[in-house]
């Protein structure tokens, strides 16, 4: 049996990548300004999911393990006043900016290579995670705006977002498989 999805507000799913790509753009200037911010910012992203393996399988496994968490917190602070999702989608923009500086400058690797490396999986794995943050701004605007009792609202909000975040997940999981096995061949890395 096929699971209904509830609507994905375009405009909320838009300006949520609009914050990641504004944010990304910021933590690239921020890393041209200060290099070290910038491998701070490589080292603590090293930190936080390891090295890249040799084995494609495990790097499979923390790439989407440390996405899905991602997409929890997103999907979660979303009952914040609806605001978590922002900051988080900020944070990790910006953390992608200085981590393409960090790469480029350091790696002496090409704007063009990194941009290759970035693409396949990012046009899922960045939506996805958005989709995450909407499902926890899904929940939170039923629970405020809904119809009924505070607990009929919260519940409804509860499997709406679930839905949203479920489909969330599914996409990581594509994402974290392209990232894996594909990217590395697509930028030669």
């Amino acid at each position: 049996m096929p699971m209904d999805l509830p609507e994905i507000p375009r405009r909320t799913f838009g300006l949520l990548l609009l914050v990641f790509l504004g944010f990304s753009f910021v933590g690239y200037v921020i890393g041209m300004a200060s290099p070290d911010t910038a491998l701070r910012a490589v080292e603590k992203l090293i930190e936080q999911i390891g090295p890249i393996s040799d084995s494609s399988f495990e790097n499979f496994v923390k790439i989407f393990t440390n996405n899905s968490m991602v997409a929890l917190m997103m999907f979660v602070s979303g009952l914040f006043f609806g605001l978590g999702p922002w900051f988080i989608m900020a944070f990790n923009g910006l953390m992608v900016g200085l981590v393409v500086l960090a790469v480029h400058r350091m790696g002496d690797v090409p704007i063009g290579q990194i941009i290759l490396g970035l693409i396949p999986h990012g046009v899922i794995e960045i939506p996805a995670i958005a989709i995450a943050g909407v499902a926890g701004i899904v929940w939170y605007r039923e629970l405020v705006r809904g119809e009924g009792e505070a607990a009929e609202r919260f519940k409804r909000g509860a499997v709406n977002g679930l839905k949203l975040y479920l489909l969330s997940v599914v996409l990581l999981l594509v994402a974290a498989l392209i990232e894996a096995y594909v990217t590395p061949k697509v930028a030669g890395l």
